[in-house]
């Protein structure tokens, strides 16, 4: 069982910038990989960057070279840089973990633990 909390979000013009972070806590010492999830308005939940169990990072294509997942030492947190932001980043954003695996291109119900989200808008 993993609980997350997520923060950060919020309101910013087009060219912007965001940082979100989310925290972890769980009962046991079993390792679990994080990773970000996002829902635009209308469309379906779609991953956005991933760290798992080894260390290793992926990125959706849409956010290369503007989002930046990192995770804390005691690997209970990981934030998001978001940079340039653009209107098609409006979106809210969950912060997702599993035991198994995180990475780009996993469907949305593929991850077990979801905190319950921060919205992020982006204006013209």
């Amino acid at each position: 069982q993993v609980q997350l909390v997520e923060s950060g979000g919020g309101s910013v013009q087009s060219g912007g910038s965001l940082r979100l972070s989310c925290a972890a806590s769980s009962s046991t010492s079993r390792p679990y990989c994080m990773g970000w999830f996002r829902q635009p308005p209308g469309k379906e939940r779609e991953g956005v960057a991933f760290i798992d169990t080894g260390g290793y990072i992926s990125y959706a294509d849409s956010v290369k070279g503007r989002f930046t997942i990192t995770q804390g030492d005691a690997k209970k947190t990981i934030d998001l840089q978001m940079n340039d932001l653009k209107p098609e980043d409006t979106a809210m954003y969950f912060c997702v973990a599993d035991y198994r695996f995180c990475r780009v291109g996993l469907r949305w119900y593929e991850l077990e633990y979801w905190g319950r989200g921060t919205q992020v808008t982006v204006s013209s």
